[in-house]
């Protein structure tokens, strides 16, 4: 069970600073790891795959420039 930890919506968002509407949004348009659905009204995610999607978007950030 330890290998595929799962993590509610509120730490995906406290992870990645994104607001739960726009989580939910991200993944309509399936820019965002698929949730798993825990109970009619209960998702959580796979911490492992959250954690991939955050260090993607951190190799794909544009370098800054001073």
């Amino acid at each position: 069970m330890d290998e595929h930890p799962l993590i509610s919506i509120k730490q995906v968002s406290a992870m990645t600073s994104l607001s739960r509407g726009a989580i939910n949004i991200m993944r309509r348009e399936g820019a965002f790891p698929p949730a798993v659905q825990l109970g009619e009204k209960r998702i959580a995610f796979v911490r492992a795959e959250v954690d991939a999607w955050v260090r993607g978007r951190i190799a794909a950030r544009q370098p800054e420039t001073a």
